[in-house]
């Protein structure tokens, strides 16, 4: 009876903490995918189908930004992700490079509330005719741009060093290499510009405040979302590991992990289709600071990882089923409020 009363109470808490939650729907958008603060009172906002807004989010006005971009969109490709730093705008997206042909692009432009001219920074390589798996988050870390090039669906390309897609990009803020990269010191056969191999679909990519790490997420086949650590040199083992996930068909893939590869720190089977993830570092929620905050596309959930002992990590469930598939999420840079792109719409999220 003891053990029942304690889990009744540790259920009852985290309902009660989700039901105390505000959200607030501030506009509606067309299919938004990425978004960043330039400053407190206003977001940035890809929408995959082209459009780059920036968004007051005192007054809700919206203001179209006309841009450059030889941009495809085609199955989960377009527009994607997007980051404001040091008055630069940095976007990944699915460049059209001829033939029903794309790649994992980014590009760069000095910020204007008008008109973005962007030049590319990046490309992966090689350009491949498919609309599946462009990963796609960008980080700034000092002068490192870190960028999650998904696998486009090819399974065993992500094992391929020579090639980009399936792996973690790092690259100096204007496009060129560091001479530390893995290629330089043991991995003679990795294209310069790759920093970790063997990923996926990796939705989701963060600094943490707290360590100065990269942490990202990765959507899985059926089953086999993750949570870890961006490692130097290192292999997740995508299509040698499943990390618990089956092929669509319901064939396996391989283990959930074995020596030689990089270990997530947090599986998910089923999958819950990670998208993006923070480390909450903030005031609203101040009890949450230096965990993982991790959004949902299939279960349309906020999870939170509490990390800091790698042989227990906890997980709670924030919300669910409140505000539709999450695609993105920001905290605000001085109160610490959350924002979403979810259900085509910008959310807001406070105590």
């Amino acid at each position: 009876m003891k053990i029942i009363f304690i889990l009744f109470i540790f259920i009852f808490a985290n309902l009660a903490s989700a039901e105390n939650l505000n959200f607030k729907k501030l506009v509606d958008l067309n299919d938004p995918w990425g978004s960043t603060f330039i400053d407190e009172n206003n977001l940035l906002i890809t929408e995959k189908s082209g459009a780059i807004k920036l968004i007051n989010i005192n007054t809700k006005n919206i203001n179209l930004i006309n841009h450059n971009l030889n941009f495809l969109e085609y199955g989960q490709g377009g527009l994607l992700d997007i980051l404001f730093d040091k008055n630069f705008v940095y976007v990944s997206y699915s460049e059209n490079r001829g033939n029903w042909k794309t790649s994992t692009s980014i590009a760069k432009a000095k910020f204007d509330k008008k008109n973005l001219i962007f030049k590319n920074i990046f490309q992966a390589n090689p350009p491949i005719d498919s609309g599946y798996h462009f990963g796609s988050r960008l980080v700034v870390k000092d002068n490192f741009l870190f960028a999650s090039a998904g696998e486009r669906g090819k399974g065993m390309i992500a094992q391929d060093p020579t090639k980009h897609p399936g792996s973690i990009i790092r690259i100096h803020l204007d496009g060129t290499i560091p001479k530390d990269n893995p290629r330089f010191v043991n991995k003679p056969d990795w294209l310069p510009e790759i920093y970790q191999i063997g990923i996926r679909n990796p939705q989701g990519l963060t600094l943490s405040p707290f360590d100065g790490k990269i942490y990202m997420s990765n959507h899985g086949a059926k089953g086999g979302d993750w949570f870890g650590e961006a490692k130097k040199g290192e292999n997740y083992g995508w299509k040698i590991l499943g990390w618990g996930g089956k092929n669509y068909s319901g064939i396996p893939i391989g283990p959930k992990w074995k020596p030689g590869f990089t270990k997530a720190i947090q599986y998910w089977v089923p999958s819950i289709a990670t998208s993006a993830i923070t480390i909450y570092n903030g005031l609203e929620f101040k009890e949450w600071n230096g965990k993982a905050l991790v959004t949902s596309l299939k279960d349309q959930s906020l999870r939170k990882l509490d990390f800091e002992n790698l042989n227990n990590v906890k997980e709670q469930i924030i919300f669910k089923d409140k505000i539709g598939r999450i695609r993105d999420i920001q905290v605000h840079p001085l109160n610490g409020k959350i924002y979403f792109l979810a259900n085509n719409s910008l959310w807001l999220m406070e105590n």
